[in-house]
Order: structure tokens, then C-alpha cells, then sequence
């Protein structure tokens, strides 16, 4: 009996040296996140220069846990050609319009290239964990946080959940299993005027919403008119052909160049000039 019981304490400690082994491999990661039971509601990771809270079940919160962050390198290409050209202030204000739970919003914030964060998330899930990371990365006095969607009326909005991934969440439907909501919605003049933050204090505006960035465009004129930088997700998969060329006049108007970023690189050009033949990319709009 005595020999059945080491043997197996044996085998334990084995099969945990494997596992631990197995487990600490990206693929292993990917295997152990997937497999968290649902009653598991959040998680929360040291990622090193801060903390990570997040949804095991969505997408956004697989890959934290899988790589230790979300897209950090995409803050880091844009930061550095801010800096190349000289187009970032250091007493400015960031608006992020689409915060989800604050990966870009903390990335920005350790970065210290701006003086505030002003973010904007409408998603009442996203928006709990959002204000999680922001207070326990001890960043609420350098972050203001706004529960609301950006749009031209100010009221209400019809609003969609997507239930694997909620970085795509939109004002648009996108899937037959989508959960309808209503959330608020105000212009971004209105956001600013109720944050206490001129236009003028504006010294970027980052824009990922899924689709209703033409809608939250033309609520802006004051920073367009500034021709404050611009980087957003653009897509014409969701604004189709019209709507996509539309979208670009009407940039066009205040922004003549631009950077378009694709997986081989980025190029500069014209806004005119933007592949809108494709189904999604990002674009900085530069002043």
C-alpha cells in the first residue's frame, strides 16, 4: 500500500511537470483559456508593465492571456510616427473613441504622450472591465472613462452585443445571434463639452467602433476642422461601395495625406487615394 501511494505521488508530480510544461507554451495557453469553465466570469493578468482584466470568453480576453497583451504593437507604430513628424504634444488630450476594456487606453496611458485620456466605450460589459483596468492600474486621475456611444443625435441608440467577441459590438447588426440593446448616445461635441475639454486640447483621436465611424465622423467638425491626427479602423466591408467613397470625400475635405497600414507595411498617399476596394483597414489621417 505504502509503494501504491508513492508511486502515485510520482506519477502526480510527473504528469504536473508536463502540464506545466505544456501549459506555459502559447499553443498551451490557447488550450487552457478555451477550456475555463463559464462560470468563470473574468481573469486577470500581470502584464508585466500593468494589469489586464478581462473575459476568458471573448476574444480580446483569449489572446491578453495567450500573448500578454492586445495589438500593444499597433500604440507603439503609431506613437513612433507621431513622434517622427513631430505631431505629438505633450500637454494634449486623447480621444478614444471604441475603449473596449482598455487595452489601447492603458497602453497609451504608461506611454505618457499625452497629458488625459479621454475614452469612450458603449458596451455595458466592455465598460465594467474598462473602469477595472483603469483603477487598478492606479490611472483614474489620468483617464476619464464615458459609458456612451458616439453619434450625431444625442438620445438613444439601438445596440448590438456580439457574443464571441466583444470588440465587435456595434450600433450595426452584425450576426443573427447578436443581443439588442439600447445605449446612449451623444455627439463627440457634446462628449467634449461634458468632459470640460476644448477641441483645441485634442491632440489625437483614435476611432474603432465597427462600422459607425462615418456617423461619429460628422459629429466631430470642430476636430476635423483642426485637423487634429486621425487613426481609425476603416471599412468598407461595413459602409459599402457608396458609403465608403462618401466617407472619403467628406474626409477629404479637411485631410489631404494620409498613412494606410497593410500586413506587408504602410504606405502614404493621398485620402482620395485610400484602397476602399478592400474589406478593412487602418488609416492615419495626417494634418
Amino acid at each position: 500500500m505504502a509503494a501504491m501511494k508513492s508511486w502515485r505521488r510520482r506519477l502526480r508530480k510527473w504528469r504536473n511537470r508536463v502540464a506545466r510544461r505544456v501549459l506555459s507554451t502559447r499553443t498551451g495557453r490557447e488550450m487552457l483559456v478555451c477550456s475555463v469553465s463559464p462560470n468563470i466570469l473574468s481573469m486577470t493578468a500581470d502584464c508585466g508593465d500593468h494589469l489586464m482584466t478581462f473575459s476568458p470568453h471573448d476574444y480580446i480576453g483569449r489572446k491578453i492571456y495567450r500573448k500578454g497583451h492586445f495589438e500593444r504593437e499597433n500604440v507603439d507604430r503609431l506613437l513612433a510616427i507621431l513622434r517622427q513628424r513631430n505631431l505629438l504634444r505633450q500637454d494634449a488630450v486623447l480621444l478614444e473613441l471604441g475603449g473596449n476594456i482598455g487595452t489601447q487606453t492603458i497602453y497609451f496611458a504608461l506611454s505618457q504622450a499625452f497629458r488625459h485620456i479621454l475614452t469612450v466605450e458603449p458596451d455595458p460589459r466592455n465598460f465594467k472591465l474598462l473602469r477595472t483596468n483603469i483603477d487598478q492600474n492606479g490611472l483614474s486621475d489620468r483617464i476619464t472613462a464615458i459609458n456612451s456611444a458616439a453619434g450625431e443625435g444625442e438620445g438613444a441608440l439601438d445596440f448590438f452585443l456580439h457574443r464571441d467577441n466583444h470588440g465587435k459590438s456595434s450600433a450595426l447588426r452584425q450576426s443573427d445571434r447578436d443581443i439588442a440593446i439600447t445605449v446612449p448616445v451623444k455627439p463627440v461635441t457634446t462628449i467634449l463639452t461634458e468632459a470640460a475639454i476644448a477641441p483645441e486640447e485634442i491632440g489625437l483621436i483614435w476611432m474603432d467602433i465597427e462600422g459607425y465611424e462615418p456617423i461619429a465622423a460628422r459629429s466631430m467638425q470642430p476636430l476635423l476642422e483642426r485637423r487634429v491626427p486621425f487613426y481609425m479602423e476603416f471599412s468598407p466591408i461595413f459602409y459599402g461601395p457608396d458609403g465608403s467613397k462618401a466617407f472619403v470625400d467628406h474626409l477629404a475635405q479637411f485631410y489631404e495625406n494620409c498613412i494606410v497600414f497593410f500586413e506587408e507595411g504602410q504606405v502614404e498617399m493621398k485620402v482620395t487615394a485610400m484602397p476602399i476596394e478592400q474589406e478593412q483597414f487602418d488609416v492615419l489621417l495626417l494634418p
